[in-house]
């Protein structure tokens, strides 16, 4: 279930967003960029709607995924995980 970005208090997102940024794995590609700079990307992904907040009852967790993959991950199967690697490389 997608849960609207703008619902949820500004000091929660901020540190769901941190935690989406520094889990283990996520590749930024050559260039190393800091913490302000990926969080603002994801929030700027957030506002144009190319992420989206998905909790998830199975797990009983909050997720931040691309928009287009939680109607794909849907379509397939309701408790699909997507792949998000790239979701930090957009541009603005």
């Amino acid at each position: 279930m997608q849960i609207p970005w703008q619902q949820i208090d500004p000091e929660t997102l901020r540190g769901l967003i941190e935690h989406f940024v520094l889990r283990e794995g996520t590749d930024y590609g050559e260039e190393e960029r800091s913490l302000e700079e990926k969080v603002a990307d994801v929030e700027a992904q957030l506002r144009r709607g190319e992420a989206v907040v998905v909790w998830s009852e199975l797990h009983e967790s909050v997720n931040i995924m691309a928009a287009d993959a939680v109607g794909a991950a849907t379509e397939e199967a309701p408790a699909a995980s997507a792949d998000f690697g790239d979701l930090d490389q957009r541009e603005d």
